[in-house]
């Protein structure tokens, strides 16, 4: 992947300098939209209340692993969790979401997942939410899972990492469109790529998926939260469909 020069600006002048990041989320302001982002288009994927809008993968209802815990949906037995998934399909999207993980913690976020499989991964491509400092899975944070990863930072010598501590509240934006995919942490950019072009195949080809025949191959799909690695909590899940052009 050809990487732009503006890629290679240390991490920390990316998160002084974009205005994305935002500071901690008033209390009044969790899980609730402004007018603005109503107008815009977005819409809630969770109330801070109930588990409505969503089921684990090929299954009714929602496992006793997955509760509401002071407002956010949280993973806090990942033996009794198991993935979950939205009740509706999306193509194109822009997801926010904010995770707080535990110490070791593994998640995802997968999209465009769909019941051909026996796992939610083997259709779905995985943005990647870890403990970068503890977690076992040489895949970080933002990554694409085992496709694509972001440049390196010149101030460590070692992949882009905009994550916090354990235990902080972490924004993510992925951007899903026909011209550009991209994936943002706290408001920093890692990459970006098009799904289904020849480079996205070639990398796939190359990986664990090649053996799966449905993965990424749906117009549409699910989103999904991984829910068997570890702790790991989210709220102010939100999603705005993006028409392509025509």
């Amino acid at each position: 992947m050809k990487i732009a020069p503006r890629f290679l600006i240390p991490a920390l002048a990316l998160l002084l300098l974009s205005p994305s990041v935002r500071a901690e989320t008033p209390a009044a302001e969790i899980n609730s939209l402004s007018a603005e982002e109503k107008a815009a288009g977005w819409t809630l994927l969770f109330d801070g209340k109930t588990l409505d809008g969503w089921h684990n993968f090929k299954a009714e209802g929602v496992r006793p692993g997955w509760q509401i815990k002071d407002g956010a949906l949280t993973c806090v037995d990942p033996h009794q969790a198991g993935d979950i998934v939205t009740a509706e399909k999306y193509a194109w999207f822009e997801l926010e979401l904010d995770y707080s993980i535990s110490e070791g913690g593994n998640s995802g976020i997968m999209y465009r997942v769909t019941n051909d499989g026996g796992a939610a991964w083997a259709t779905g491509p995985e943005f990647q939410l870890e403990d970068n400092v503890k977690a076992a899975d040489a895949v970080r944070c933002g990554w694409l899972y085992a496709l694509y990863q972001p440049p390196a930072d010149p101030a460590t010598g070692k992949p882009l990492d905009a994550t916090k501590p354990v235990g902080q509240w972490n924004h993510v934006r992925l951007l899903l469109s026909p011209e550009k995919c991209e994936h943002d942490i706290n408001g920093v950019k890692y990459f970006e790529y098009v799904l289904g072009s020849d480079d996205f195949k070639a990398r796939v080809a190359k990986s664990k998926f090649k053996s799966m025949p449905n993965f990424a191959k749906a117009d549409s799909g699910f989103i999904a939260l991984q829910g068997d690695h570890g702790q790991v909590s989210f709220r102010n899940i939100k999603v705005r469909r993006i028409e392509p052009a025509k």
